[in-house]
Formats: C-alpha cells, structure tokens, sequence
C-alpha cells in the first residue's frame, strides 16, 4: 500500500510493469472502513499474489525511445508449498528525461505594462528507480494466516537546467539578462514493514489486523550560479540541502460479519503516529567563501496522531440495496521550527474532529434499468511538506514558500447514477468543498519576486455530468467512449484580492480494442481536455493526445510482444495563464511525451491465480508524503 503524491507518486507508477497488477479498483464514494481522506476517492492498486502451488514467475523487460532512452524491467517471483506462500517482486526504471518550460511574464502599474520578463528554461537530467516488494504468508490452519510483507524503494536522480531571463521595458528593448545554471541532486528511500493477520471465526465472520512501519528519506541538494550578460556583470552562486525525513506507525483492525440473508456488519478502529524532521541549509558564494543565508534556512519539525472509528451496514430488500456507514476521525498535531539569528522560534499546535458519514441506495428497477444514489462527506488534509514554512528556490525570481497555517479541506459529495443493461452509464454529480486548497501566487512588491505557496481560499462548487458508453459493433472491435462536462464555480480570496472564478470544462476519453489474424491485438486510444482552471489565478489552455499499440503472444503463448507508440502528434503539453498581482505570465511545459515502446513478457512455471492479501494500514499516511 504505496499511495504517495508528486514526483515520487509519478516515480513509483512509472517503476511498476503492467505485469505486476492484477487489480485495479476504483472507488469514487468509499465505504466508512476506509480513510476518510481523498476528496477523488481511492485508488487501490493490487499486485499479484500466487495461490497455485509450485513456482512461477514473470519477466518483463521494455525500451522506450523518445527524444532520450528510458527502460522499465520488472521480474515477479512466487512459490508457494504446504502452508507457505512466498513472493517477490523487483522493478529497475531507468529514465533520462527533460523539460521545457517558456515563460513570459508581464508587469503593470494599473493597465499600463511597466516590465516585461522572458524566461525559457531547458531542465533534462536522468533517475534511476529500484522497487523491491516481499513477503510470506503462513496458514496456520483453515481459519487463521499470518503475513509479513517487506518493501523498499531506491530513487536516484540527477539533473542540470539552464534558464535565460531577459527584461525588457515596456516599449520591448532588451534592459538586461540574467542567465541561470543549475545542477540538482535528491535522493529517495523508503523502507516499509507490514505485519497482518486473517481469521475466520466462523463462515459468517472475519477479524483481520494490520501493523505498519514506514520511514521516508528525501534529500534535494541544489546549486544555482547566476551571470549577468553584461560587461562587467556579476556572478552569484547559491546551494541548498533539503534533507526530510518521515516516520510512520500505524494499526487498525477491522470486523466483518454476515447476519440475517442480506446484512453485513462492518466495523473497526485505526491509530496512526506520524512524525517529520525537515531541515532546509541555503548558503551563498561572496567570490571566496560559502556563508549562511539564515533568511531562506531552517529546521522544521512535525508530529501528527490520527484516530478512527467506523461501522458500516450492507443490507438489500428486495429491488433495493443499501448501505449506509459513519467514519469518526480525531486529528491532532504540534510543529515547531527552530529559529537562527535573523528568526525566531515558532510553534503551533491544532487539534479537530469530524464525523464523515457515506452510503448508497441502489434500485434495479427492471432487467435493463438500474439507479444508484451515493452520499459521502470527506476530508484533504495537507501534504505534510505543505506545513513547512520553508523556502525553496525554482530560480533567481520565484520561489516556493509552505504555509503552517492551511487547516483540511472537506467536501460534500452526492452523484445519481442510471446504468442502461452493459453497456450505457450516466450520471449527474455535485459536490461542494469548503476551505479549498489552491495554489497562492504573490508577488514581493519591492524585490519583483513572485513566491508559490498553498492556502485556503473559500469554497468551490462543482457539477458535472458524464455519460459512458461500453459496445462491441463486431466481434474483432471493442471501444469505450467516456465525455465530462463539469461546471466549477471557485470563491475565494488570495494575497490581497478577491478572486471569483467560473468555468465549464469538457473530457473526452476514447479506447478502442481490435483483434484480427487470430493472434494479434491493437488499442487505438486518445483523450481530450478543454480549457480548465487549475486553481483561483491560474488558467490552463486545451490539451490532448493520441496513442497506439499492438502485441501479439510468441513462444506457445509463454510470452508475449509489445509495441506502441504514445502521444503521436505530441499535442500533450501543459499551457495556461497566470495571473499575479499586478502581474500575469504566459507558460507552456513539455515533457518527452512522445515515445515508442517496445516491451518483451516472458511467463514461467503455472498461470497466475489472484488470492486476497492485505492492504496495510497506513495508505492514508503515505498519500500525503508528498516530495
């Protein structure tokens, strides 16, 4: 149960060989006995586990070519005799990647432009990812197992980046350049213990415990040199080391029982103990030595409890089906950042509770109708990074700022569902979130700089209706056809202005499914987004892609061919428009989208069998280590 945020979510999913999944499930309205924590809901990723006796595996081993070579192998290993099961699944990802970033930034004094700043920047660099997953389960009868999973994971990442900001006045004449040399280094570990069992105490009901242990290390070291283009200009040189380490223990246990015909119980408690120990060291370069910047330094630490109790009823009455839960979640914390000869110390502690009820009622109405109605209320609580009231620098003229002082964010949301036989889904959401989280930009009115930071703004209203569309027109074509259109209405107040903002956003999704000369299969893929927003200030233009693949099984269907090609038109950027106080900026982001795959799966010893295994206790905890 590894659900983390950022680059290091990205990381691990781009580690992961679609050999190794065997499920993946989507849960937009969770019941109670899960996390309360996911305004989206939950997505549980659930890797193979053997349950044939015997031994078996599967290797997988891919190349990638974009503009720069990546490769993603992966081997899954299972053997399983008497009463043990073991497993162990290893990935290697090796990536060389780049961005590409234009910015243009203007500034204003009322409607007249008084700067203008032009900023491209090339970042390209490599990382290196190796995933390790373990463990052993032992039936110590019928009714009882006992299982011990280990994981591990190993990133590695270098990278250099090289930026030119160039102002101009407002008439368009070159005033002066800065150019900007970068070299990153971080570094990612994560260690994980799980420790679960599993008993039957009679045909109707189960009792399953789960311990987890989890520790993080993340370590960034940045360098930045600074050279204006000019005769006799300056050269600054700056460095930080960002070292954060997390610890996490967590426990819970869950009840499950059947009564009656059609009722199910479901019951349980968790406890979690997080704790977090930042440090942020910027020194900068005066053409002989290294001094502290104690402006932009610090140390900062965290400690998190969280407790739950939940209970749940299933029940169905003839065409209905019901069930209805109720989640209670204590959370308490205390920070404190340590001062330096330019701070003080600070500390802060906030205690809050809150009860989340969730539930469906469906009708089947006849054969071909089906209606379902679902209720939830949920909470986002903040990356604990978020809480950081550090610095960290993007470049000579923005930086990053985390803010202590962002409270959770809740959501009420409500969805009525009509499913038409297989092959037609609709449906009409809304959902309403108070203390929204968005992206801050202010502006340093005297300096020029422009800090990022996270708050809370006000509240967000959302309506969206769907439609989706499953059929097979031959026996060779299959395709799922999907459109969204949301309404999202955003209120809030960020730096020192009110910001009101409404728009309407479209999604369409396509996948098409072919099969032809009895061996060989093809998808023929592609998505698109319309105008969005991505938060109060920041507007996003419309993107897309279109992707293609065919395989074909090889070695008396022991091990298969793949090839596809992704983003074919390479139409899959991130463009949009900022708007600062008294300033706005005009961005486009390109990644190495664009890629042809080439991927070899060989299977050995017996096929795959799926069997239930745990999920751990602390998936909650782990979403929100963010990087």
């Amino acid at each position: 149960p590894t659900y983390l945020s950022g680059a290091d979510l990205n990381n691990l999913l781009s580690s992961m060989s679609s050999t190794q999944v065997e499920l993946i499930e989507l849960m937009t309205n969770p019941p109670a006995k899960y996390d309360a924590s996911g305004n989206a809901g939950i997505i549980n990723i659930k890797t193979k586990k053997n349950k044939v006796k015997g031994f078996n595996g599967t290797a997988t081993v891919t190349g990638t070519q974009g503009v720069y070579p990546k490769s993603n192998n992966s081997l899954i290993l299972n053997y399983r005799t008497g009463k043990f099961n073991m497993f162990f699944n290893y990935s290697l990802n090796m990536t060389q990647y780049f961005t590409s970033i234009y910015a243009l930034r203007k500034y204003y004094s009322g409607n007249t432009v008084t700067a203008i700043l032009d900023q491209p920047t090339y970042f390209k660099g490599r990382f290196t990812n190796h995933t390790i997953k373990t463990g052993i389960d032992y039936y110590l009868n019928p009714k009882t197992t006992v299982g011990i999973v280990l994981g591990g994971t190993r990133v590695q990442r270098k990278g250099t980046s090289e930026a030119t900001a160039t102002w101009l006045n407002a008439s368009g004449a070159t005033d002066s350049a800065v150019v900007t040399e970068t070299n990153n280094k971080s570094w990612y570990k994560n260690n994980s213990f799980n420790a679960n069992v599993r008993h039957n105490i009679n045909k109707k009901q189960e009792l399953a415990v789960d311990v987890d242990w989890l520790r993080y290390e993340i370590t960034n070291d940045q360098f930045f040199n600074n050279y204006l283009q000019v005769t006799g200009g300056y050269n600054e040189a700056a460095r930080g080391h960002v070292p954060n380490a997390i610890r996490i223990l967590s426990a819970k246990a869950d009840y499950t029982g059947k009564f009656g015909k059609n009722n199910t119980l479901s019951s349980g408690l968790k406890t979690s103990h997080i704790k977090t120990d930042n440090t942020a060291s910027y020194q900068n370069f005066n053409g002989s030595v290294w001094y502290e910047d104690y402006g932009k330094s610090n140390h900062f630490l965290y400690e998190e409890n969280i407790n739950a109790l939940y209970s749940s009823l299933e029940t169905k009455y003839k065409r209905f089906s019901i069930q209805a839960g109720l989640r209670y979640e204590f959370t308490g914390y205390k920070a404190r950042q340590f001062g330096n000869i330019l701070q003080k110390d600070s500390s802060f502690s906030r205690n809050y509770n809150g009860l989340f009820p969730s539930g469906y009622i469906s009708y089947q109405a006849d054969s071909s109708n089906s209606f379902t109605f679902t209720f939830g209320r949920r909470i986002d609580r903040p990356a604990f990074q978020t809480l950081n009231p550090f610095t960290f620098i993007i470049n000579k003229y923005t930086y990053q700022n985390g803010n202590p002082n962002i409270i959770p964010q809740y959501s009420t949301n409500l969805q009525l569902d009509h499913q038409f036989k297989e092959w037609l889904n609709t449906a009409i959401s809304y959902s309403i979130v108070k203390n929204y989280f968005s992206q801050i930009f202010l502006r340093d009115t005297v300096t020029g700089l422009l800090y990022y930071s996270q708050g809370n703004v006000g509240r967000t209203h959302n309506l969206g209706i769907s439609s989706t569309v499953i059929l097979s027109p031959t026996k060779w074509w299959s395709f799922t056809l999907q459109a969204l259109f949301n309404h999202k209405e955003l209120k809030g107040f960020a730096g020192d202005a009110n910001f009101t903002s409404d728009i309407n956003q479209l999604n369409i999704n396509m996948s098409n499914q072919f099969k032809f000369a009895k061996v060989y299969s093809a998808e023929l893929s592609g998505f698109y987004t319309s105008n969005a927003r991505n938060d109060l200030q920041e507007e996003l233009y419309p993107t897309g892609q279109l992707s293609l693949g065919i395989s074909r099984p090889i070695l008396k269907k022991k091990g298969s061919l793949k090839l596809s090609f992704r983003d074919v038109f390479y139409t899959n950027a991130m463009e949009g428009f900022t708007h600062f106080p008294n300033a706005t900026e005009y961005f486009i982001l390109r990644r190495d989208t664009r890629v042809v795959n080439v991927a070899f799966v060989y299977r050995f010893g017996k096929a795959y069998k799926a069997a239930k295994h745990s999920n751990g206790s602390a998936s909650d905890e782990m979403q929100r280590v963010g990087s």
